[in-house]
């Protein structure tokens, strides 16, 4: 059975997409239809995997839909079966190296937009299915609902190479019932 999320979310009636807003790239889309905005990524080959234009474009979209009456909820899934997002896309991130502004500024940009999550105005659900790991928890972990299914599966691999639980990590991990929040921040 294919996973189709928004089919689990909109009312009859909504399926139909009033608007619908591409991005250039094709590797996030944006769909408005009632009342609820549609948050896709779309890079099934990288486990939906973020990069910075797809960061840049989230986030002007979660603005534009911040101040508008148009949308009350705001939804956000990953294309395919395998993978909500597999976190920042690290091959691109180490390709962009050679201009050491880059990495600094997508983690910036990630990290702002996490926050804009985190004190969105509005509903803000994530549709969770298959891999998510650390820049897709923070995706989902400060939105208001999160609704996950068997297949999913959480990780911040990130401490394994040293790297503290970024993306808001040590602010959600240290609200688990002790031990769980310092074990699962300690061994990703």
């Amino acid at each position: 059975m294919a996973y189709r999320v928004p089919s689990l979310i909109l009312r009859p009636g909504l399926q139909t997409l009033h608007h619908v807003t591409r991005t250039m790239s094709s590797e996030v889309h944006f769909q408005h239809s009632g009342r609820v905005g549609l948050i896709t990524l779309d890079r099934q080959k990288a486990l939906n995997s973020l990069n910075a234009p797809m960061v840049e474009e989230m986030t002007k979209k979660l603005r534009e839909w911040r101040t508008t009456d148009d949308v009350e909820v705001v939804c956000i899934e990953g294309a395919g079966t395998k993978a909500f997002c597999a976190g920042g896309d690290v091959v691109s991130i180490t390709k962009d190296a050679k201009d050491e502004s880059v990495p600094l500024n997508f983690f910036h940009d990630e990290f702002q937009m996490n926050h804009m999550i985190g004190t969105y105005p509005k509903i803000y659900v994530a549709l969770i299915h298959g891999i998510t790991m650390g820049g897709g928890v923070g995706l989902s972990v400060h939105g208001k609902y999160r609704v996950a299914t068997e297949k999913s599966l959480y990780a911040m691999p990130e401490t394994a190479i040293g790297y503290f639980p970024d993306v808001g990590g040590t602010y959600f991990l240290s609200r688990l019932p002790q031990p769980y929040g310092m074990f699962l921040g300690l061994s990703g």
